[in-house]
């Protein structure tokens, strides 16, 4: 009998998983794409996802992290779920109004998990939980959907952050 963590994965991949010819964010290439933006606008797809999201989020987080535009969706559903408080981090502060590169209220200290869609050398992830740090937020770990193996996991731990992917590449069943 297939668990829901094994028919997630499938899922996952039948919804976003593509072959071809890609430039990843890393500036590397690749024949292998996960486009999330397939499996986050799947609302029953997203849904099941962010319930697995919450369940690695520890216990002492405060409050939840998503970096635009890629995991402000399944920041939402993990707040949801685990009824956290969320703060979005924009790539860069915005150039009007407040000026702002972090969105929402937040308190100095607070212990913060960041929620993240998919990992290929973790660079994107370490400047949001530099904004964050910058912030005066404490970040306690990152939690992401899917590690490309690519040597995210290595960079992440490096910089002192607990790290837990939902799946990892080698997890997944791809043709």
């Amino acid at each position: 009998m297939v668990g829901e963590r094994e028919a997630l994965a499938r899922d996952l991949v039948a919804a976003s998983y593509l072959k071809g010819d890609f430039v990843l964010r890393s500036g590397k290439r690749s024949n292998r794409y996960f486009d999330k933006f397939l499996f986050e606008t799947d609302p029953a797809l997203l849904k099941r996802i962010g319930a697995n999201l919450a369940k690695l989020v520890p216990r002492e987080t405060q409050r939840l992290a998503a970096p635009e535009l890629g995991a402000v969706l399944l920041g939402g559903v993990v707040s949801m779920e685990t009824g956290l408080p969320l703060v979005l981090v924009r790539k860069e502060p915005k150039g009007y109004g407040t000026a702002k590169q972090l969105e929402g209220r937040f308190a100095t200290g607070e212990q913060v998990t960041v929620i993240e869609d998919v990992v290929t050398t973790g660079g994107d992830s370490l400047r949001s939980i530099d904004a964050l740090r910058g912030a005066g937020l404490e970040v306690i770990h990152l939690v992401v959907v899917l590690d490309r193996g690519e040597g995210g996991e290595e960079n992440i731990r490096e910089a002192g952050i607990p790290y837990s992917p939902l799946y990892r590449i080698q997890d997944l069943e791809l043709d």
